[in-house]
């Protein structure tokens, strides 16, 4: 859930744990108005973030907050890519003639 690029940015957007607008989520993650909808629906849908609707005069406003479970889930996620960049650093391997800039085992 976490691993593609445009949740992992919403996730990252939501750390400091204050509320983030739709349109400051918008300009944080650079997505357009349909894929910031979809993407911030299928991570509330699985509990890792919060939307809030709230009316301001004539508008409604739309905020975002991570949860306790989406904070944790983020932070195992890090761990598993800390430990894969920890086992490339540590690994005794010769050098590759592979014309990928990455030949790890994990993005083959």
């Amino acid at each position: 859930m976490i691993s593609a690029p445009c949740r992992l940015g919403i996730l990252a957007a939501l750390i400091p744990g204050l509320p983030v607008t739709f349109m400051e989520m918008k300009e944080a993650t650079s997505l357009s108005d349909g894929n910031l909808h979809v993407q911030t629906r299928k991570l509330h849908d699985v509990g890792y973030i919060e939307i809030n609707k709230s009316s301001k005069g004539r508008r409604t406003v739309t905020e975002f907050r991570i949860t306790d479970l989406g904070r944790e889930r983020l932070r195992l996620h890090v761990m598993k890519l800390q430990q894969i960049l920890d086992a490339e650093s540590s690994a005794d391997r010769p050098a590759s003639s592979s014309s990928r800039a990455d030949d790890s085992a994990v993005w083959a």
